[in-house]
């Protein structure tokens, strides 16, 4: 399900590459699966189609989706996780956040090892069926 919160900071397009990745690693969306065209996707969640089509090229980019013209797009069968640098650098910039938050609010370091090992799990446990996986706040 692809939840988009139009009042969030981070951009729509973001949130879409965001959700896609998290329905792939659940197994929600399968290598091969087709994905909805850009129009359909921007009609769902009533965007704009160039915010989709913005998320579907960096995904493609990313060698996660591909596109056959003619036939859609589809998540790629033959994606290999790999260490990209500069994206090392902003996760870890994000984790750094992340922990001053939850210092500030209290949070143990055993209650964040919780909650990061709570969300693996989630990504580990396939998904649960999830046809209809796109939804709009």
């Amino acid at each position: 399900m692809i939840d988009i919160d139009p009042r969030s900071s981070t951009p729509i397009y973001e949130q879409i590459i965001i959700k896609i990745k998290e329905l792939i690693l659940k197994g929600i969306i399968e290598p091969g699966e087709k994905l909805p065209s850009v129009r359909e996707l921007s009609a769902m969640l009533t965007t704009n189609p160039n915010t989709v089509s913005k998320a579907y090229a960096e995904l493609e980019r990313q060698k996660i989706i591909e596109t056959v013209r003619g036939r859609g797009t589809f998540v790629a069968f033959q994606y290999e996780p790999k260490i990209q640098e500069d994206r090392l650098i902003i996760i870890k910039e994000e984790f750094k956040k992340i922990i001053l938050e939850t210092k500030y609010m209290g949070i143990t370091r055993k209650q964040l090892f919780s909650m990061m090992n709570e969300f693996y799990d989630e990504l580990e446990n396939k998904g649960d069926g999830g046809e209809d996986y796109v939804r709009d706040k």
